[in-house]
């Protein structure tokens, strides 16, 4: 059964930490609840965007330094 990642506010959303740093996780990657998949950025403030449910990072919906708005799908998670 799938789950989706759903954006909790607006702003961008990142996949990694720093632009020099990896992605917290790719599709394909097993993931666990709690895990951070990624980060929003609203006027430099950052909110880890987490994992409620534990599976596999199928897709995202959202690119990395894409824009958000609550509510937005960002991955499914299988």
């Amino acid at each position: 059964m799938s789950s989706q990642v759903i954006a909790p506010i607006p702003g961008i959303f990142y996949r990694r930490p720093a632009p020099d740093k990896a992605p917290f996780v790719e599709e394909g990657d097993a993931v666990e609840v709690g895990q951070t998949i990624g980060v929003i950025e609203i006027m430099k403030q950052f909110t880890e965007v987490r994992s409620e449910s534990a599976g596999v990072l199928t897709s995202f919906s959202i690119e990395d330094n894409g824009m958000v708005g609550p509510g937005d799908v960002i991955a499914t998670i299988d």
